[in-house]
């Protein structure tokens, strides 16, 4: 669990109908129960997923989703959390990496539209 906390990117596996497994390299940071909180588009297919089957998988992986031969894959529940907790995700995100507060900036400063948000608390 430690590991996984420490890690720069887990990748989040994820689950179709059907039960085959989906995995996405992710951000992530602790959250304030203990939980794992990755931020994603509103809209991506890994919300759909997670609606219909809330089981994950959870592995330390590198920036490509590559996962060390050995590395301990952990189960958990998903969970899709309201618009304040997911600010709240959003803040924890851009304190923990800088690449997130830079595009955060561009967004704001160019006026780019900003598709929606919403946090995914996982529990291991």
């Amino acid at each position: 669990m430690d590991e996984i906390r420490r890690s720069k990117y887990i990748s989040l596996t994820t689950y179709r109908k059907d039960g085959s497994p989906v995995p996405t390299p992710v951000w992530h940071v602790a959250g304030p129960q203990g939980e794992i909180l990755v931020l994603t588009p509103a809209g991506s297919w890994k919300v759909k997923r997670i609606r219909n089957n809330s089981a994950v998988t959870v592995t330390v992986c590198d920036l490509r989703g590559r996962t060390s031969t050995g590395a301990a894959s952990l189960p958990g529940t998903a969970r899709l959390l309201d618009q304040d907790s997911t600010m709240a995700a959003q803040d924890l995100l851009g304190k923990r990496y800088i690449t997130s507060r830079i595009g955060n900036w561009f967004v704001k400063v160019l006026h780019l539209p900003k598709k929606p948000n919403i946090a995914i608390a996982i529990t291991l």
